[in-house]
């Protein structure tokens, strides 16, 4: 996790081994990772300020590299594992898919009311509206702590997406990880 960060970065490329085999999966002492973080963008569409938080999901360092150079030129990686920047879901889907489109974009925590897609606070009523024509590159939604999979099975319109729960994978609690 957490690989937008330029220290921890430097520990995962010194530390993981690549499984060599096409997926994307890494090892550390038998353990099996895939190379992740969580970036948070706060901006303004359709004259209301949204806050969503998504997780991204890298098949390779090379690919890491690139979404971090250009995250770089939007504003500071160096102060937090969940850096923030004023631009749209809009702009990091276009952006991300012309670095590759291997490439996980995943809202994060779906439906806590301040950072996420579909937050009472700050989100959208869709992953449509957020997204727009670009939802055809969203594959998953992520639960996290203020809902689980089988609440959110109960809404036909998500059917479409993968529904996961990392809880909150960037945290030091290891009782919080890995939830569903």
């Amino acid at each position: 996790g957490d690989f937008t960060h330029p220290r921890w970065l430097e520990d995962l490329k010194i530390l993981l081994k690549n499984s060599d085999d096409g997926t994307g999966v890494y090892t550390y002492e038998g353990v099996k990772f895939v190379l992740s973080g969580e970036i948070s963008l706060i901006y303004k569409q359709d004259n209301k300020v949204r806050k969503v938080h998504n997780v991204l999901l890298a098949p390779n360092f090379e690919v890491v590299d690139q979404i971090n150079e250009f995250l770089r030129r939007k504003g500071r990686l160096d102060y937090d594992g969940r850096p923030i920047f004023g631009f749209s879901c809009i702009e990091l889907a276009d952006t991300l898919m012309k670095i590759s489109e291997d490439i996980m974009i995943i809202p994060a925590h779906a439906w806590t009311p301040w950072f996420s897609i579909f937050g009472s606070m700050s989100g959208f009523d869709s992953v449509e509206e957020c997204f727009q024509d670009r939802t055809k590159y969203i594959h998953a939604l992520e639960t996290g702590l203020s809902s689980d999979p089988a609440m959110n099975w109960r809404i036909s319109s998500l059917d479409k997406f993968t529904l996961v729960s990392f809880s909150d994978s960037h945290s030091p609690y290891t009782w919080r990880l890995g939830r569903e």
